[in-house]
């Protein structure tokens, strides 16, 4: 059958876009998807012309009734069987949608084909028989919408005219259909009654079903909120190959969201390597110019010459996936044989490809029986949460932030054994080189801070040489630990005196004195622990690579007490040895000091006691979510 696949995006012939909409159609087998999907290609006038008075005829050859199933059937292994074993994506118009309608098989040894469409889908018709009601793959296909984030769902109870159009029936298998969608977290857009065969509740509502006022399936379809288009999200370029011509090296791949043009300036990940797109080429048009937006494969080149593979991801500066060598997601095993905690597996994220292995397994699901229970193994047709740690680090986003960098395939020998959604990543866990192979915590961070009742975070106390950084860090390391957390020192000078001990003052050696605080605290920090770092860092390039370290746990506490009461201290004598000559390249006498810019809290010590002080930063990390409890206990004595 030639009904053409909806693009991206479609046009009115007024030059206007109109909403698209991914609707995934799922269901207990016969319980009538392919009627209704052929009946709503009838009723919006979607059918080319001849195309039903065709299958008509080709039904009576075969001596064959009619059924508006035969729309669908694209197969013939399909007619010979009479049931649909395909994912079959079809276009219509509603009046003012664009729908995309995934028609997606119902038995069980198909589910990959069904996971395969929803995972396209905004929404979801859920289809049941009138007469059969509620079935328990009925209520798997309701659960594996909601664990694919499908939260649109409009329920269509079909074959009305088998049970006379029984308002009750229809009020029985609402109220049970409604419960078990709810009770998953997704509240259906309308619950419909109507007869696929003969029109009943499909585009009209007519007199056998009067005692009916909501929408019919046509409306409730125009009703659904399109996702948000992918030229709105963040840039994501999955490289798919490099090549070269003339002098020229090609970076190609396909716009899966966002858009760039020449002259953006661009971050290849997991690398974090910088560069501009010199030009956007293509064929047989080249260079293109202006924006190139999501779906479109292209070509760039770059304005210096930088190491890129397949599978690295281009995005924006400022605006880039995570790098990560762990990710959290929940997936759908499709293997005959199930898969197990410490199993070796490859892991397909866009066109990165990395061998694996599962770190942990949580929440294994049947679907069918819906009971979730820890297990060391998910079984086929089952779902659950894995953690896994990766042998190469990759580029990847959380599927609710871009869902076409947030999905994943599994491979066991060769073959497609599962898939699913990115839930969490693990970041800045940067690129190593092959040979070092990092060993993971047995404990996932989410463990740590339910018992330390806080996450894991980097406090960053900057200041001059005596503004009270290391007086203010003890006490903040003495509140938290009273408090059952887990707080760590980081002292500059301590730090200095053992791993540090072979780096001077030199612009170079600061740089790389900071670089290693960083690197041990963002370590303790993903693990749990809150790193208190109390280090001068006098320049603010070296604090914003600590922060590029550490991402989004670092926290700068700028200790800004005046430089005249800093040095009417003077607690390690330092400010006179550095009056006298004795001690060079000393921070706190000349304008060498960079005050922070964009710092998360400033403390000026010389009117702030110690516990008022400890208190600001208690609230800060409560209100910046890194402590779970204090924001109240805290607000509850200001």
């Amino acid at each position: 059958m030639n009904i053409a696949i909806a693009p991206s995006s479609l046009a009115t012939p007024n030059g206007t876009t109109r909403p698209l909409v991914r609707i995934v159609i799922v269901g207990h087998v016969d319980h009538g998807k392919s009627t209704l999907v052929g009946r709503l290609l009838h009723e919006t006038g979607s059918l080319p012309d001849g195309k039903l008075e065709m299958l008509k005829e080709v039904s009576a050859r075969r001596g064959m009734p009619f059924e508006w199933s035969f729309l669908l059937d694209a197969l013939q292994t399909e007619r010979d069987q009479g049931i649909t074993i395909d994912t079959t994506q079809i276009s219509f118009r509603t009046g003012s949608r664009d729908i995309v309608l995934i028609d997606a098989p119902g038995h069980a040894e198909f589910l990959r084909n069904m996971i395969t469409g929803a995972s396209q889908a905004d929404a979801a018709v859920l289809i049941i028989d009138a007469l059969e009601g509620v079935r328990d793959q009925t209520r798997r296909h309701g659960y594996l919408l909601h664990l694919l984030g499908v939260k649109q769902v409009a329920v269509v109870v079909n074959k009305m005219d088998r049970v006379d159009f029984s308002a009750a029936r229809f009020a029985a298998i609402s109220d049970e259909i409604s419960a078990h969608l709810i009770g998953l977290g997704v509240t259906p857009s309308a619950v419909i009654p109507i007869s696929a065969r003969d029109g009943d509740g499909v585009a009209e509502r007519t007199a056998r079903i009067a005692w009916y006022d909501g929408p019919t399936v046509v409306e409730a379809l125009d009703a659904l909120i399109p996702a948000r288009p992918l030229d709105q999200l963040a840039l994501r370029l999955p490289v798919q190959a490099i090549y070269k011509f003339d002098d020229r090296r090609i970076v190609a791949g396909r716009i899966e969201s966002g858009a760039l043009q020449s002259g953006d300036e661009i971050v290849i990940m997991p690398a974090g390597k910088i560069a501009t797109i010199k030009s956007v080429e293509s064929w047989p048009v080249t260079p293109l110019n202006g924006p190139q937006g999501a779906g479109r494969s292209v070509g760039i080149t770059l304005d210096r010459e930088l190491f890129i593979e397949r599978g690295d991801v281009i995005a924006r500066v400022g605006a880039a996936p995570r790098d990560t060598r762990r990710l959290r997601a929940r997936i759908f095993w499709l293997h005959d044989q199930p898969l197990s905690t410490g199993q070796s597996i490859l892991l397909r994220l866009g066109t990165r490809e990395t061998r694996a292995t599962v770190v942990a397994i949580e929440k294994a699901v049947d679907p069918g029986e819906l009971e979730s229970v820890a297990a060391k193994a998910i079984a086929r047709n089952h779902v659950g949460e894995i953690d896994i740690a990766l042998a190469q680090p990759v580029a990847a986003d959380p599927y609710t932030e871009n869902p076409r960098t947030g999905r994943l395939v599994i491979e066991v020998n060769g073959r497609i054994a599962g898939g699913g959604l990115v839930l969490s990543v693990d970041a800045g866990q940067r690129a190593i080189p092959d040979d070092i192979v990092p060993v993971e915590s047995a404990l996932r961070p989410d463990e740590r801070s339910a018992r330390y009742r806080h996450r894991g975070a980097v406090l960053w106390l900057t200041g001059l040489p005596g503004s009270g950084k290391s007086t203010l860090a003890l006490a903040l390391e003495r509140r938290l630990f009273s408090r059952g957390g887990s707080p760590i020192l980081l002292d500059g000078d301590t730090m200095r005196a053992g791993l540090n001990a072979d780096l001077g003052f030199s612009p170079q050696h600061r740089a790389e004195n900071i670089r290693r605080l960083a690197e041990i605290a963002s370590h303790l920090a993903r693990n749990g622990h809150i790193a208190i770092v109390a280090a001068v860092s006098p320049a603010a390039e070296d604090r914003a690579a600590a922060r590029r370290i550490a991402e989004d746990m670092f926290r700068e506490i700028y200790i800004a007490t005046p430089a005249e009461v800093c040095e009417s201290r003077d607690p390690k004598g330092h400010y006179a040895k550095a009056r006298a000559g004795a001690l060079k390249g000393f921070t706190g006498i000349g304008n060498d000091y960079q005050p922070p810019i964009d710092n998360e809290l400033t403390i000026d010590t010389s009117s702030r006691t110690v516990s008022e002080a400890t208190e600001d930063i208690e609230l800060m990390l409560a209100r910046t979510g890194v402590l779970f409890d204090e924001l109240v206990d805290l607000a509850a004595n200001i």
